[in-house]
Parts: structure tokens; sequence; C-alpha cells
């Protein structure tokens, strides 16, 4: 059973690493190349994988779940409270003009009866979540206009699903409750309106368990540094929300993305976000991969006119539906059109509708796995569509997509800050104070739980995580960012952050702290330019003060401190060159001083240093008097 187990990882391994590369090479959709890898090792092609390749798609399916966390993550409440018209609106138009369309067509035109139509219509007008979002994502379309408009739609599909499984049972003359494989829950016996109440007491806990319980949880484990146990949490949360829905009869992805809204505005936001990421990713790609597997081309192949007939007709009526909402919505062309496009397909929701009518028998069995094949093809199709708008299509229409201003209401993205700043202990936290008097928009980061907190009272937008993390710097916003301030306490730590950002975001200034001159001199083999040594300047500060109470001018004082830290700076980058060559290393040294004790006592006699006075308080004083004479 484990070599069986760990043979098929590794044939759905071999075809992701092998198929994903190529269709990334040639100019296609990573999702393309998942569904072509899944077409080429399911039962109908290659056959390395049989009918277990339906129960790798169950599992594979909680991508999805995960996909909606993470965008329930970027979504803060206040924000979806103000796009719930934007979602009931555009998600109602779409899904009741798509089904009815569809329901008219299947009554004049097949000869089935109305329930068989209607139910057919309801499982095809849902869209594919996975599909959608993952190449608006790969696109860079999810800020945008188009992106949002798309998510309010398949976020209404994947409410609509709980009323839809709840209504079908009404077209069946089976017994529910023999119905032993369909979608029971717990309260399934209970009166409607106890049902109700029960599920908003579901929703209910799952929003002040989120707040007062699951933050509080995680403060305590950000405590222990193990990374591993914050990642356990993470998944622990999702599973059990999604777990927790499922009970009541509810869409586990709908859980899980009311969870990721409650948790929006945690400090925790960025770390959960670089935790799931992964998996959602792994498991994103498992469930394309058993989409192509789960197409029937024996079923095709034996009424071929049929499938592809019918999926193109579904494909024009969804089309024609959606880009009419987009006209309303008066947006441009090129959006239209990829709007459209995009939401064409039947959704895996479909296959979850037609398995539960087979069961109810509201549908005959032939006619059910006919309708999951046309869903299937019609989602295998939806990349080679957008291919054809991108390459044929958008040329002619385009208008160039602008991302919505931050400040708009029906927005949900972070606006970019300038500023980030990585560490925010003794030295951060002065640097942080200055900025944010001067009205400049920081995002921090650190791994201190306690400080969060406090900060964030403090009126700071800091987030808890490890800024090493690739994941999280690219959420944190470095790609939009100008300044990035290196501040973390220990060196070693700083310098594995200055690499990743210096790989990843080479557009980034990079301000770094350096303890000493040795921590400098790793520095400077890295090419940073900007190093701050944290002592350098208190210390000078302290020179300055003693030369001014022995006597020297304000001004003086001030110029040879600030010329002295000049030439420090200078001799630093000289010594970093020699400092493995201990003999070479002393000479310089020896050198450097002499230089520089030369250098300050010619500014020191220079002829403004002698006459500017302006800095003494006993010169202000006495201009002072003067001026009120």
């Amino acid at each position: 059973m484990e070599t069986d187990f760990l043979l098929q990882a590794i044939i759905y391994l071999a075809a992701a690493v092998i198929c994903v590369p190529i269709a990334k090479k040639l100019g296609l959709s990573s999702i393309l190349g998942y569904l072509l890898a899944g077409i080429v090792i399911g039962p109908y092609v290659l056959g390395f994988i049989g009918q277990e390749g339906q129960d790798i798609m169950h599992f594979a399916e909680f991508g999805v779940v995960m996909m909606l966390f993470l965008i329930g993550l970027e979504l803060e409440p206040r924000k979806f409270w103000k796009m719930r018209k934007f979602i009931v609106g555009m998600g109602s138009a779409q899904l009741i003009g798509t089904t009815v369309i569809l329901f008219l067509g299947f009554l004049l035109f097949m000869d089935w009866s109305w329930k068989t139509g209607l139910a057919i219509s309801l499982a095809l007008a849902l869209s594919s979540t996975a599909i959608v979002l993952q190449t608006l994502k790969e696109k860079g379309l999810l800020n945008t206009s188009l992106g949002r408009s798309s998510f309010a739609v398949l976020l209404f599909q994947d409410i609509a699903v709980i009323p839809i499984l709840a209504f079908l049972p009404l077209l069946s003359t089976v017994n529910i409750e023999a119905v032993s494989e369909g979608p029971q829950s717990l309260i399934a016996g209970y009166p409607s309106w106890l049902q109700t109440l029960i599920v908003l007491g579901i929703i209910s806990t799952i929003y002040f368990a989120g707040r007062y319980v699951f933050v509080p949880l995680l403060h305590i484990i950000a405590k222990t540094r193990l990374q591993e146990l914050f990642t356990a949490s993470a998944l622990l949360l999702v599973v059990g929300v999604s777990y927790s829905m499922q009970l009541v009869g509810l869409s586990p992805a709908l859980g899980a993305f009311m969870a990721g809204v409650v948790l929006a505005n945690s400090e925790f936001r960025h770390e959960l976000e670089g935790d799931i990421a992964p998996f959602k990713g792994l498991l994103l790609g498992l469930f394309f991969l058993g989409v192509g597997a789960s197409i029937n081309f024996q079923l095709i192949i034996q009424n071929p006119l049929f499938i592809f007939v019918f999926g193109a007709i579904l494909t024009l009526v969804k089309f024609v539906v959606l880009f009419l909402m987009s006209r309303f919505n008066k947006k441009s062309l090129d959006q239209n059109f990829l709007f459209a496009i995009g939401l064409s397909q039947a959704g895996e929701f479909g296959f979850v509708i037609m398995s539960f009518c087979m069961q109810l028998s509201i549908i005959p069995t032939i006619l059910a796995n006919q309708v999951m094949a046309v869903i299937a093809m019609s989602m295998v199709a939806t990349p080679f569509l957008l291919l054809i708008n991108e390459r044929l299509i958008y040329p002619f229409t385009r208008v160039k997509e602008k991302v919505t201003e931050p400040k708009k209401e029906n927005d949900f993205i972070d606006e970019p800050t300038p500023v980030i700043i990585a560490g925010f202990g003794h030295f951060g936290s002065t640097v942080g104070r200055l900025l944010k008097a001067n009205k400049v928009k920081l995002t921090i980061l650190d791994y201190d739980s306690e400080r969060i907190d406090l900060l964030r009272k403090m009126g700071f937008r800091v987030y808890y995580g490890d800024a090493t993390r690739l994941e999280l710097l690219k959420a944190a916003g470095c790609e939009n960012a100008k300044i990035f301030i290196a501040a973390i306490d220990n060196p070693s730590v700083n310098l594995q952050m200055i690499e990743t950002l210096q790989k990843h975001f080479p557009h980034l200034k990079i301000l770094t702290r350096a303890r000493n001159r040795n921590d400098a001199y790793e520095l400077i083999d890295h090419s940073v330019k900007h190093i701050y040594r944290e002592t350098l300047f208190s210390a000078v500060n302290m020179g300055v003060d003693a030369l001014v109470e022995l006597g020297h001018r304000k001004y003086s004082a001030t110029r040879q401190g600030q010329q002295f830290i000049k030439y420090d700076e200078i001799t630093t980058l000289k010594l970093a060159e020699k400092r493995h060559d201990k003999m070479a290393y002393m000479i310089t040294i020896k050198e450097e001083v002499e230089i520089q004790e030369e250098l300050l006592k010619t500014d020191t006699y220079s002829q403004i240093a002698a006459t500017n006075h302006s800095w003494d308080s006993e010169h202000l004083k006495n201009n002072l008097a003067d001026n009120n004479e």
C-alpha cells in the first residue's frame, strides 16, 4: 500500500515537473500545463493512474479551500462589507441570467424533464474558482477592477452552492435520507428555523473565536520562535474551520474565506500567508491534474458531437451573459472580453451537483456522466480561450488596465508603503518614530509578538514574521516600496535578509544597520552602500559635546564631528579590502589615522570654521538680546 502511494506521488510530481515548465516555455499558463499532465497520465491516455485519481482530486480540492483563505486574508471586514452590493449585484445577475437562459434552451430543444433541465442549468451556471483566480494571479490582475469583478461573481457562486444543494432534494422523488453518499450534515434532520440559527451560530463562533481566541493563541505560539509550530497552527485553523462548516452543510471554502477575513486585520496576516501559500500551490496543482485525469475520453469518442456542441453552447451562453454584465458596469472593451472568457467555463462544484443529482435520481447516470465530461472539457478549454484572446483579440481591443487607487470604496488590497522596516528594536524604532513624525507611511516587520501588539496599539502598521522569507517580503510590499531599512539585531539574519532583497528586489534602496566595523565589512562585501554603525554617531556626538565643554565653538565642533564621520566611512571602505591581511591592515589603519588627523586640523583652522559662531549658545543669546533691544 505504501509502495503504491509513493509510486502515485512520483507519477503526479514527475508529470507536473515535466509538463508545467514546457507550458510556461511555450508562453502558456501553468494551469494548462497541469491539465495536460493530468490528461497524459490519466486512465484514457497512458493509464498511469486509474479511478484512484478521483480520490486524489477530492484531497486536492482542499487547495481551493486554502486559496479562499488567502483571499480572505487580503480582504478586511470593513472593506468586505463595502463590497456587499457589488458581490450580490454582479453575482446574482450572472447566476440567475445563465440559469434562466440554459433552462429555457433545454425546455425548447431537449427532450428532458423540466427537473432535469433545471438541475443541469444550476450546475453549469457555476464557474471554476480555482482556474479563474489562479489565472488572474498569474497575469497580475487580482488587484484590478477586472479582478474584483471576477472575485465578486465567484464568491457569490460559492455562497449559492449552499441553497442549491438544499434545493435539489425538492426535485427528487427519492428519500433524501436514503441517499447515503449525499452531502449530509449533522443538522439535516432539524427544522429549517433551527438549522438557520445553528448556521448563524457557527458563523458567529468563527468570527469571535478568530478574533479573541486564535489571535491570542498565535501570540503564545510566536513566543516559541518555532516556525514549524506556527505553520501547524495555520493549517489547524484552515482545516478546523473548513470541517466545522462542512458539519453543518456549508461550503468548506466559504468557511475558510470567512476565517481569512476575520484575521485580515491581524499582525500575523503576512506570516500566515507565507505558511499557507506553498500548500495551496501544491494542492491546486494536484487539483488541476485531477481535472485533466477525470476527462472520460471514451464517453467523448462515443458521442463527440453532443459533447463538443453542448460545451460550445455553454461557453457561448455564459460569455454573452458575462459580456453584457461587464458592459453594463461600463468596463472597457478589453476587460469585457477577458472577464467574459475567463468565467465562461463550468466549475468544480458542477461535479458535486451532478453526483448528488445522480444519487437523487434527478438525472440519468449516462446523461450526468456526459454533462460532467462537458464540465471537464470547458475547464480545460478556458486556458486555450484565454490564450486566443491574449494573442488575437486583446491587441485590437486593449485599453491599458489601471490598478484602481487603494482609496476606492470597493478596494481590498493594502495600500503600498514607500518604506519597510525590518526589526523594530531600539535601533529600528528610533528610525520609525522619526519617519512617522514626518508623516511617512511605514510597514514594519518584526519577530517579537509582544512588541508588535504594543506598537499596533500605538498606531504603527506592523506585522509578525520572519523577514528572511521571500513570501513575507513579497506580502509586505517590497515590489512597490522604495526604501528598505534593515535593522534586525542579529547581524547574520540581517545579512541573509539583505541577500534575499538584492536577489529578488534589486530596485530597493537598502539602508542597513551595523553593530560595529566588522559587521560593516561584511555588508561592504555584499555591495551594500548605505551602512549605519549604531555606535558611531552617538560616540561622535558625545565627542562633539566634550569639545564644546572644553571651550570649542558649537559649530566648529559639530563640523569636526561630521567630517570625522565622513573620513571614517572612507577609511572603512579601504580597510574592508585589507582586513584579511593583518600586516597590511595595521599599516593602512596607521596611515588613515594620520591622514584623518591632518585633514581635521586643516578644517579647524579654515576661515569658515573660525568665523562662524551661529551654533554657539552664548552667541545666539547675544543676538537675541540685541534684537530685543
